[in-house]
C-alpha cells in the first residue's frame, strides 16, 4: 500500500496540472476573442455594420455607392451594395470567395479567391468577365490599369491588365500567399505577401524593396494622401498599420480578428472589414485640441 498511495497522488498532480492547462488555454483562447479593439490616441471608432458573416471587400463607385463582399466559398459568395438610406441590394451572386474590389470606370471590379475564374466587371447594368486568374484576392487601379495579385502558396503573380488591349503581363511571380496591392497617388506600386510577413514596392527593373517586414499576416493594403495602410489578416490580434508619408509607422488598431479591407471615405474618415466578428468598423481621426 505504501508504495501505490505515491503513484495515485502523483496521477492526481498531474491530471490537475493539465486541468489547470487546459483552463488556462480557454481562458488565454476567451481573452483573445473578446478583448476589445485598442485604438489609438487621436482616433475613434464604432461598429458601421454588424451581424455580417465572412464581410471582407469594400470600396465605392464613381457615384459614392458602397460595395461590399461576403467571402463565401462554393458559389455561396456575393456581392451587395448599401445606399445612404442603409438599404441593401445584391449586385452579384452565386460567386467563389469574392475577395477583392476595385471602381473602375462605370462600375466595380471583383475578385474570386476560391480557385480559378474570371475577374468580373459590374457596369452598365451587365457583367463583362475581364480575365481569369487563380485565387485572385486584391485588386488596385491607377485608372488606366488593373492590378490584381493572387493567393497561392509559392506560385502567386501580381498581374498587370490592360482593358483597352485586354493583355495580361505577369510582374511578379513565385509569390508566397500574395493578398493586398495598391497604387499610391504618385504611382508608386505595392504589394504583400502574407506567406513571408513582408509588404514591398514593386520596382520595373526587378529589385523590389521591403518597406514592411515582420508583420502578422499582412492582407489588404490601400494608399491615400496620408500613407501606406495596411491590414493583417490574422485570427487574433491583427492590426491596422499607417506606414505614413514621412516613413514612420504607426499602429491605428490592435487586437482585430481578421482585419480584411481598408476603405477611404475621406481624410481621416475610414471604413474597415473586420471578418473575424462579421462586422464593418468607422474610423474618424480626431480633431487636434489647440495647445
Amino acid at each position: 500500500m505504501s508504495q501505490r498511495r505515491p503513484n495515485k497522488t502523483r496521477l492526481i498532480f498531474a491530471a490537475l496540472a493539465i486541468l489547470i492547462a487546459l483552463l488556462a488555454g480557454l481562458v488565454f483562447l476567451a481573452w483573445q476573442h473578446f478583448y476589445p479593439v485598442t485604438v489609438a490616441d487621436g482616433w475613434s471608432s464604432r461598429v458601421f455594420l454588424d451581424e455580417l458573416p465572412y464581410v471582407s471587400a469594400l470600396a465605392r463607385d464613381k457615384h459614392g455607392l458602397l460595395y461590399v463582399t461576403q467571402e463565401l466559398n462554393n458559389k455561396h459568395g456575393n456581392v451587395f451594395t448599401l445606399d445612404a438610406s442603409g438599404a441593401r441590394k445584391v449586385a452579384l451572386a452565386g460567386l467563389s470567395k469574392p475577395d477583392g474590389l476595385a471602381s473602375f470606370g462605370d462600375g466595380m471590379v471583383v475578385s474570386q479567391e476560391g480557385g480559378e475564374h474570371p475577374l468580373l466587371w459590374i457596369h452598365g447594368g451587365e457583367i463583362e468577365a475581364l480575365f481569369v486568374a487563380k485565387n485572385a484576392e486584391g485588386i488596385a487601379t491607377d485608372g488606366r490599369f488593373l492590378y490584381v495579385i493572387e493567393d497561392r502558396p509559392g506560385d502567386g503573380r501580381l498581374l498587370r491588365f490592360d482593358p483597352s488591349t485586354k493583355v495580361v503581363t505577369v510582374l511578379r511571380e513565385g509569390l508566397h500567399a500574395g493578398e493586398g496591392v495598391a497604387v499610391c497617388p504618385d504611382g508608386q506600386l505595392y504589394y504583400a505577401e502574407k506567406g513571408r510577413g513582408w509588404v514591398k514596392r514593386w520596382r520595373s527593373e526587378g529589385r523590389d524593396e521591403v518597406v514592411l517586414g515582420g508583420l502578422n499576416a499582412p492582407g489588404f493594403l490601400m494608399c491615400n494622401d496620408e500613407g501606406l495602410w495596411v491590414t493583417e489578416d490574422a485570427t487574433h490580434r491583427a492590426r491596422l498599420l499607417l506606414l505614413d508619408r514621412f516613413g514612420s509607422l504607426q499602429v491605428i488598431l490592435k487586437h482585430l480578428r481578421s482585419a480584411q479591407t481598408v476603405l477611404s471615405l475621406a481624410p481621416g474618415h475610414l471604413l474597415i472589414a473586420e471578418q473575424g466578428r462579421g462586422r464593418v468598423l468607422e474610423l474618424t481621426r480626431l480633431p487636434t485640441r489647440p495647445e
